[in-house]
């Protein structure tokens, strides 16, 4: 602006008055306008958004503490009745609605676990330790006992008695299994199983059936954070398999994506 002409004066006064609000009656539309965009907003809050799958908080359960006990299959050991039962989800696309879970205890030599399902048909037929026993009727489950390390232990038991014990290096998603070696003595697990509603034989039309599994801490060696004391948090998932009717059937405790070695999404273990 050249400097010869004269700027505007303003009175701040003046100018907050004569822009002050007056009474200004609005028309009756501009009015129900208002009222309804008023309805519509107390609405929205009322509006509950179902969480996503992929966001579905964490699951922690209590472990508590037990002496040694014998496993017998059938879950009635005194030592269950600490434990509360945690129920498996049905994944997505499942082909059975079967119920599946499972309760966990610790002692000072290892971990309880103990699954029941019901089911229809024993669809098991290989009749050997260390074989993919996740192709046919089985319960797994997976120990991270330290998040620094991406190295957890793998647990699967089959309805006619057969296991797999692995510990899993995962490395940005490139894994395998290693089977444990000298896997005797106080290294071996202790495992026992029940069938209901039918013979424990492959193809038998049953209605149920239930594992016990004991994994003593030195099979775990030399995995970090163990043995577990009061206060120790371990990540953990817990599945099930079944093939009845040659559809496959899945469950998880965590949810996960398509791989059950997807280990970040594991739940947490608290040891009381």
């Amino acid at each position: 602006m050249p400097a010869s002409q004269t700027q505007p004066q303003f009175n701040k006064e003046s100018l907050m008055r004569d822009t002050a609000p007056t009474n200004i009656t609005l028309p009756v539309a501009y009015r129900s306008l208002r009222r309804r965009l008023g309805i519509l907003l107390a609405l929205a809050t009322m509006i509950v958004v179902p969480q996503s799958p992929g966001l579905a908080q964490e699951p922690r359960i209590q472990v508590p503490a037990c002496d040694d006990f014998s496993l017998t299959g059938s879950g009635t050991a005194n030592a269950w009745t600490k434990a509360e039962w945690t129920k498996m989800n049905l994944r997505q696309n499942a082909g059975h609605a079967y119920e599946s879970r499972f309760k966990i205890l610790y002692s000072d030599t290892g971990i309880y676990v103990l699954f029941d399902g019901s089911d229809k048909q024993l669809t098991a037929t290989l009749q050997e330790d260390f074989l993919d026993l996740w192709n046919e009727d089985v319960y797994e489950c997976f120990f991270w006992t330290d998040e620094k390390h991406p190295i957890y232990f793998e647990y699967e038991i089959s309805p006619l008695g057969f296991e797999l014990p692995i510990l899993i290096p995962n490395l940005g998603g490139d894994f395998l299994g290693w089977r444990p070696w000298h896997y005797e003595g106080e290294r071996k697990t202790r495992k026992a199983v029940s069938v209901r509603g039918g013979p424990a034989e492959s193809l038998a039309k049953i209605s149920g059936w239930t594992a016990e599994i004991y994994i003593p801490y030195a099979l775990l060696k030399p995995l970090a954070n163990v043995p577990p004391k009061s206060g120790t948090q371990w990540r953990a998932n817990f599945y099930r398999m079944d093939y009845d009717e040659g559809r496959k059937s899945q469950w998880d405790w965590a949810r996960v994506g398509p791989s059950f070695h997807e280990f970040e999404k594991f739940g947490t273990l608290e040891f009381q």
